[in-house]
């Protein structure tokens, strides 16, 4: 039987054997082309494809010209350009060569002229036997190396090499070759593939608020689950500046890390207040997360500074992803239909603005069913202490107890066959105790609030099975559309906000907050609601890779408050997300805020990828945000982009900008050019920013690495901002 494409489901039985026993599950043979040949025998359970076929099966993949597969035995043989994509030694393997056994099963290959690439070593043989049973490979007449290029700069030949990946590597009567010219000889030469217990990393480098810097690091793996770090950096202009670290893996108790960075800066810069900043500079940190199978989790972390810039100054990607780091313990246990949670946050760091939890306890009921009644119940109680501590902002702090309440039903029904309708109804308690320091209130409140509203769903789809483009990875075709209208309606609580104290208030927030409970907690806040949230979404699916994949899926939605509160107006603004992908190599994503009151755009972001191939990928974005509603500044309309080029096997780019159109300033650019030394790596960086006042601030970073054991992946420097490559 001869198809241009052939998909074969086979059931497979259960294998009694000592090795492995399969679960019951579908293999696929598909042809590579649309010229392949498949043949059943249903009795025997054989298939035998030609003329280039490729079968999935178990997590594995194998492609050939040609193939036999016993579907008991769980055995494929495979002729011609075989490839084998396996998981031997709990890895992932790329097994190429011409002639070769495969055992889906027992993950086990026997193969012939073949080669194979699990990083960091590359190997080839007359023959090789892997087996991810025993955790090992046997090649003959073999060669192995670390440098990943078609002609290696150095090898190793042996009549035979055995490697247990993760363990070692061991070849006997072996020579090492460096171009071609054999320089050494053993009878017996085995290397260890494990971590290495003892390694400096070094980065050196120039920055100008710094001057000349060299960042270093000591590493002592302990153990398999401890690693000691000794950080002991220098900044011409600002010192001398380290600390000792741990990181550990207790296995059932869990895992963290601790460290502490000193340092004696010779040139503190002062805050944006004007606050001077003192010499010597501390920051501590610890965290530590368990979690067992009865649905305990503890978390704990600790980030302790004694000024407000430690984290801008020396750890730079960590002060942009985030900027006022909390200090927390945290209990949560998790039973099928109920949670319960402790907190703990006290403030470490006096400059931050913060609400200290000590301690926040809450007990959450998830969504469940009363009985068999239909009724849905969900609800939420909680007992805190708080205290609003003002940082540098200032103001007055001031603290209270707080006891909470909130229980909800729903009725979810379908109505017609496709409407699905879920009213609900409920309510809210909360007492709070006299506040200390805040003299306008003078005594224990309670309040009262009702809420009560609808949610009313669809969903409606058309599937075209036929449709097929090529270039655009188009496998059939699928449009999703998904309309729903969400009623809240909340009577005027008993106290309103202004009159109890604000602990749990509401953010300000470029996006849309939720309107129905418990999402929304803001506790303090809440006030009377009359709102409905019309939203739309739209997907339009294909297959790819034998998955499916949203080509499209944007959602429009908005608010239209049918009472709004002083302050507010009907509509607020109308809100777009977009995600694109039209094929495998693009993709786009689109943020949009129209103001339908100011009939103006009032935010839009936007980010579009290109990666077509392993040569070169572009990122291209644009970030808008008007004057009035930036919370420092002058808004933003901001430009930035990222490309990547590799020229060859040896040398490759990477260039970034970020330029703001709002008055023509290029705020920051980096380069950075990779060098490949063939078992080594090294990459000169340069980055320029203007700080709009005073002097530019640049940078300039060598690194080295091997290339077996990275420190940093390639391009890297993009992908975490400055980081510790630049000096900070």
């Amino acid at each position: 039987m001869k198809v241009a494409w052939l998909a074969l489901l086979a059931l497979l039985p259960s294998l009694r054997g000592a090795d492995a026993s399969p679960p019951a599950d579908l293999a696929r043979i598909e042809s590579l082309d649309g010229n392949g040949e498949v043949e059943l025998d249903p009795e025997t359970g054989e298939a035998f494809a030609s003329q280039g076929v490729v079968i999935r099966y178990q997590g594995s993949t194998v492609s050939a010209r040609s193939l036999r597969w016993n579907r008991d035995q769980g055995l494929v043989e495979a002729e011609g350009d075989v490839r084998i994509d396996s998981g031997v030694g709990g890895g992932s393997e790329a097994w190429r060569g011409s002639k070769a056994t495969y055992n889906f099963f027992t993950r086990t290959v026997v193969a012939e002229n073949f080669r194979l690439g699990q990083r960091p070593f590359f190997a080839s043989g007359s023959r090789i036997v892997g087996s991810s049973i025993t955790n090992r490979l046997v090649a003959l007449d073999a060669m192995v190396t670390t440098d990943d290029v078609a002609e290696p700069a150095y090898r190793i030949r042996a009549r035979q090499i055995e490697v247990r990946p993760g363990e070692y590597l061991e070849a006997r009567n072996a020579s090492l070759y460096v171009g071609n010219s054999r320089v050494f000889t053993w009878p017996v030469y085995r290397k260890s593939l494990r971590k290495h217990t003892h390694f400096w990393t070094v980065t050196p480098g120039y920055r100008s608020v710094f001057g000349p810097f060299s960042l270093n690091r000591y590493h002592w793996q302990v153990s398999t689950n401890a690693e000691l770090t000794l950080d002991a950096d220098w900044r011409l202009r600002r010192g001398a500046a380290g600390g000792p670290g741990i990181s550990y893996d207790l296995g059932p108790w869990g895992k963290g890390s601790a460290s502490a960075y000193l340092a004696h800066d010779l040139d503190p810069l002062r805050t944006a207040f004007g606050t001077p900043v003192k010499e010597d500079r501390r920051l501590l940190r610890f965290q530590h997360t368990f979690t067992n199978a009865t649905g305990l989790t503890l978390k704990g972390r600790v980030e302790e500074q004694n000024d407000a810039l430690v984290y801008r100054d020396f750890f730079e990607s960590d002060f942009r992803g985030d900027p006022q780091p909390k200090t927390f313990g945290e209990i949560n246990q998790a039973w099928p239909n109920w949670t319960l949670d402790v907190l703990v946050q006290p403030r470490l760091n006096e400059f931050f603005q913060a609400i200290e939890r000590l301690p926040d306890i809450k007990l959450t009921g998830l969504r469940q069913e009363v009985g068999v009644t239909g009724l849905y119940y969900e609800g939420e109680s909680s007992f805190s202490y708080l205290r609003f501590q003002p940082g540098m902002l200032g103001g007055a702090s001031y603290a209270g107890a707080r006891a909470d309440t909130f229980h909800q039903l729903l009725l979810p029904k379908t109505l017609f066959g496709w409407l699905n309708v879920a009213p609900r109804i409920g309510s809210r308690l909360s007492y709070y105790v006299e506040p200390e320091d805040l003299p306008r209130i003078a005594e224990d409140q309670v309040r009262s609030i009702v809420n009560t509203g609808a949610e009313l769903t669809t969903k409606a789809s058309r599937t075209w099975s036929a449709a097929r483009f090529k270039p655009l990875d188009i496998d059939g075709l699928r449009h999703v559309v998904e309309p729903s209208i969400n009623y809240v309606f909340v009577p005027n609580p008993s106290l309103h906000p202004g009159q109890i104290p604000q602990f749990d208030y509401e953010w300000i927030t470029p996006r849309l907050l939720p309107i129905d409970f418990p999402d929304y907690n803001a506790i303090d806040s809440i006030d009377s609601q009359n709102v409905i949230r019309w939203s739309l979404r739209n997907r339009l699916q294909t297959k790819r890779s034998e998955t499916v994949t949203d080509m499209v899926n944007w959602a429009l939605y908005t608010d239209w408050r049918l009472t709004p509160r002083p302050g507010q107006t009907t509509f607020p603004e109308l809100y777009s997300d977009m995600d694109l992908a039209p094929a495998r190599w693009v993709s786009f994503h689109s943020q949009l805020r129209y103001g339908i009151n100011q009939t103006s755009w009032r935010e839009a972001n936007h980010r579009m990828t290109l990666r077509p191939g392993e040569r070169w990928a572009w990122t291209l974005g644009h970030r808008y945000l008007p004057t009035d509603l930036a919370s420092y500044g002058l808004g933003n309309n901001l430009v930035f982009s990222s490309f990547f080029y590799r020229f060859n096997e040896n040398w490759a780019a990477r260039a970034t900008q970020q330029f703001e159109a709002r008055d023509g300033v290029l705020e920051e650019h980096a380069y950075t050019l990779y060098r490949d030394l063939r078992s080594w790596t090294a990459a000169l960086g340069v980055r320029i920013r203007d700080n709009r006042q005073g002097a530019d601030d640049w940078s300039v970073v060598l690194t080295f690495q091997f290339k077996a054991f990275p420190r940093i992946k390639l391009g890297e420097d993009a992908d975490r901002g400055a980081g510790r490559l630049f000096g900070g």
